[in-house]
């Protein structure tokens, strides 16, 4: 399984963003895979439940096969909502909770299986023993292909690796968060052979008006005209220079932008830019 150079991630193409249409989804998920972007994020609690089953009708209507697209999902997170009536917010990660996540991902993205099946956040409560013990029956089953996890420490790796080391871990990481790259995270994954995907791998450049992104701001215009490619695309590159071969989840919902940021995989950003742009956003030089 190969997943493509960036993953079309979900979660605002419904309730909790932009309410897109059955058409404007399926769509969507024509542009995405035309421009080679085949695979697709998803958590059970996007749209608070309703994302999952708005991608699975919109997906059975376009023309994508199944056999052409990898889905991600997760479970783990219940979240007081319409669809889940808890009073707080909290983990689960019992037997019986990760097999019901599961066949309700299936039923609502209309699908016989999962590509890859993550525990979406690590709880204090988590057993590895009961938790893995699970994912590999539910993967015998043919019911997921593979399972990861999602925003697992080092520390936490750890803990679910007495068991079996997971093939993924779904993590925040960009320019502007750049934590992973100096707290033995990404040094972890390398070590193990864990892949690594990046949620919100733009990071805040384009949502804060701060010190860093002013400290950004002259490099990447600098960089812009070297590489001939747009903000977006730079900021990917640098994920992609990265030897623990980073694959960004990106949430847009245009097609346009989906397109462009494919290639971004493609520019060979050099050595001394890359840490042009680290120095810039850290605000000093490396030790």
């Amino acid at each position: 399984m190969k997943l493509s150079p960036i993953i079309a991630g979900t979660m605002n193409w419904g309730a909790w963003g932009a309410k897109l249409s059955a058409r404007q989804i399926a769509d969507l998920i024509e542009s995405a895979v035309e421009a080679g972007v085949h695979t697709f994020d998803h958590a059970d609690i996007y749209g608070g439940y309703t994302t999952e089953q708005d991608f699975g009708t919109a997906f059975a209507a376009s023309q994508v096969e199944r056999e052409e697209a990898i889905f991600i999902t997760k479970c783990g997170i219940r979240y007081p909502s319409p669809e889940s009536p808890h009073a707080v917010k909290h983990y689960d990660y019992s037997k019986e909770h990760i097999r019901r996540s599961l066949e309700n991902s299936l039923r609502h993205l209309k699908t016989d299986y999962i590509d890859v099946f993550l525990l979406h956040r690590p709880s204090p409560l988590l057993d590895p023993k009961e938790a893995v013990e699970t994912l590999e029956k539910l993967k015998a089953q043919g019911k997921i292909r593979h399972w990861g996890v999602s925003n697992f420490t080092v520390s936490q790796l750890h803990l679910i690796g007495q068991e079996i080391t997971p093939e993924w871990n779904q993590i925040a990481c960009s320019i502007t968060h750049t934590a992973p790259l100096l707290d033995g995270t990404l040094d972890h994954h390398q070590t193990h052979g864990i892949g690594t995907m990046a949620w919100s791998p733009l990071g805040s450049y384009f949502k804060s008006q701060d010190e860093v992104r002013g400290r950004l701001e002259p490099v990447i215009q600098r960089l812009l005209k070297k590489y001939d490619c747009t903000t977006e695309c730079l900021l990917l590159a640098w994920l992609h220079r990265h030897p623990a071969r980073i694959i960004p989840v990106v949430g847009t919902t245009r097609g346009d932008r989906l397109q462009s940021m494919a290639s971004a995989h493609e520019i060979p950003l050099e050595q001394e830019d890359w840490f042009a742009l680290t120095e810039a956003s850290w605000g000093h030089k490396v030790p």
